[in-house]
């Protein structure tokens, strides 16, 4: 079964990493990457680049608009994923647990229904 591994946390946190910091925080990415090919569990993944460039485009019925930024300004924003290969939910769960952020959501990919 496929699941995202969602990464959560703070704009500032990210944008502030500079240098050695920024260099050791990209190296543990890079192992848990390594890892999950290895374990023959990657799928796929990205870094997002930071809210501030989003744009969001909402519905209501037949007005659509357009606006810069995030859909919600959080103290938690979505920052990248991982898209994994995992036996059931505790396998992803045991991944998850060794990437290196603070916060991670773990979803399910749900089948597309093609018409």
């Amino acid at each position: 079964m496929e699941y995202a591994l969602l990464i959560y946390g703070d704009e500032k946190v990210w944008a502030s990493r500079e240098g050695e910091e920024a260099r050791a925080h990209s190296e543990r990415h890079q192992r848990f990457a390594a890892k999950l090919a290895q374990q023959g569990a990657m799928r796929g993944g990205q870094k997002l680049a930071l809210p501030s460039a989003a744009t969001t485009v909402r519905r209501r019925d037949d007005d659509v608009s357009v606006t810069d930024g995030p859909f919600a300004e959080t103290a938690e924003v979505f920052g990248g994923f991982y898209l994994i290969e995992a036996a059931d939910l505790d396998e992803a769960i045991a991944l998850a647990k060794d990437l290196p952020e603070n916060v991670v959501e773990i979803r399910p990919i749900a089948p597309m229904e093609m018409s």
